[in-house]
C-alpha cells in the first residue's frame, strides 16, 4: 500500500506539483535559502525576496561577510528575523567550519544555526539527493488525515506529533 502511495503521489507532483520556481536547482545555497526563506512564509511572499536576496548575495561567501544590517535590511518584510540572524550566522560557520561548501552530511547540516530535521531534510534531499523524510507541519498534516491519526496536529503526543515521533508512517517503520 504505502509503496503504490508513494509513487502514486510522485506521479501526481509530476503533473500538478509547482515547477519552475526559482530554487529548484541543484545548489545547496539555493535549497538552503529557499527552505529558510520558506518557513511559515507563502511562496508567491519568497520569490520576490529570494530574487532579490540572490541578486545581492550570489553566494556564501558574499552572505558571510555581510554585515548582518545588510542581510536583515534584505530580510525585511519576511518577518521572524531570527531566522536571518541564523542564515548570516550559519553561513559564517559554513565558511569557516566546512571550508566555504555547504555540508553534505545530515548531521553536520542539523548543527547549523536555524536548522532543524526537517529544513536538513530538505536540503539533503533536495540538493544532494538523500533520500530523506521531510517531515514539516503540511506533511504531518497530510499524514494524519490520510492515515485517520487522531488529534490536534499540533499538540504534543498526538496528532502530527505523533506521526513524527514512531507511530505513524512518517517516523520509518518501513513506510
Amino acid at each position: 500500500m504505502v509503496a503504490d502511495f508513494a509513487h502514486r503521489l510522485i506521479a501526481w507532483q509530476h503533473v500538478h506539483g509547482r515547477h519552475g520556481l526559482p530554487w529548484q536547482v541543484v545548489d545547496p545555497y539555493a535549497v538552503w535559502l529557499s527552505e529558510i526563506m520558506l518557513q511559515q512564509t507563502q511562496v508567491r511572499t519568497v520569490i520576490p525576496y529570494y530574487a532579490r536576496f540572490m541578486a545581492r548575495f550570489p553566494d556564501l561567501a558574499s552572505l558571510a561577510v555581510a554585515p548582518e544590517d545588510a542581510v536583515l535590511t534584505l530580510w525585511s518584510g519576511l518577518g521572524y528575523y531570527a531566522r536571518g540572524r541564523n542564515l548570516h550566522a550559519a553561513a559564517k560557520q559554513v565558511m569557516s567550519a566546512h571550508g566555504g561548501r555547504f555540508p553534505r552530511d545530515f548531521a553536520a547540516i542539523q548543527a547549523l544555526p536555524g536548522i532543524g530535521c526537517s529544513t536538513a531534510a530538505a536540503i539533503a534531499a533536495l540538493a544532494f539527493g538523500e533520500r530523506r523524510a521531510i517531515l514539516d507541519g503540511n506533511v504531518k498534516r497530510l499524514f494524519c488525515r490520510l492515515f485517520e491519526v487522531e488529534g490536534w496536529p499540533g499538540r504534543a503526543g498526538g496528532g502530527a506529533a505523533a506521526v513524527g515521533a514512531g507511530g505513524g508512517p512518517a517516523a520509518g517503520n518501513g513506510y
